[in-house]
């Protein structure tokens, strides 16, 4: 009875550390954005230096982040919440007050970080402070190399697409890179539907990959 209370208190209390770090995560996140996009705007002529951000700038910034997490969300925490841990209520609360704490921290004295890398972190050090948990060092390795490959194919692409805009030249260019851009995009989303994950589907035992396996059908 006391172990179910327990779970029970550390459930309701992850409603406000869930909702903290979800706070945190546009407060520093969604900012870097709209940092680089003014700045584009200040270097064009378009606002001058010193002005306050557009609010367009604020609101896509804002629609895309949240649009990006609900598309993508759960896969990230099945990988997160399954992949690298077997986490329970009381190292979910832990893991979720200290990202908020952090990434609010931070936000505060204007330094950029990233909530995954925060997240991760928080939810390794609650695994390896929970007394018997399987720490999954193998997907920990992957997150570790995807990171540091994301910086570099992301300066070789941002390069590409800055070329090819210049080459054609005007915002035809621009338009031509944006369609490029959301075609790409449109295909890895279409790709990961194949073996989708979802609320029912999240919390299935680990099986090595970060997609949960399709429920078997009925004979």
């Amino acid at each position: 009875m006391a172990g179910g209370t327990r779970e029970h208190g550390f459930r309701v209390g992850q409603i406000g550390t869930a909702t903290l770090v979800s706070l945190a995560h546009g407060t520093n996140d969604a900012q870097k954005t709209m940092g680089i996009i003014t700045l584009a705007l200040v270097a064009n002529g378009t606002i001058a230096p010193g002005a306050d951000t557009p609010f367009w700038v604020i609101f896509c910034c804002a629609s895309a982040i949240a649009l990006g997490t609900y598309l993508g969300g759960w896969r990230v925490i099945r990988t997160l919440g399954k992949g690298l841990v077997e986490i329970e209520a009381p190292q979910g609360f832990a893991a979720e007050a200290t990202s908020a704490s952090i990434i609010l921290a931070s936000s505060d004295f204007g330094y950029p970080l990233s909530t995954t890398h925060v997240a991760t972190g928080s939810i390794l050090g609650s695994g390896l402070g929970r007394r018997l948990a399987e720490v999954r060092w193998k997907v920990a390795g992957r997150m570790a190399m995807a990171w540091l490959v994301t910086l570099p194919v992301a300066a070789l692409v941002g390069g590409l697409a800055f070329r090819l805009a210049d080459l054609i030249g005007g915002g035809t260019g621009v338009v031509v890179v944006f369609v490029l851009g959301a075609a790409f995009a449109g295909g890895i989303f279409a790709a990961s539907r194949k073996i989708p994950v979802h609320a029912d589907n999240v919390n299935q035992e680990w099986d090595g990959a970060a997609t949960a396996a399709p429920a078997p059908v009925p004979v």
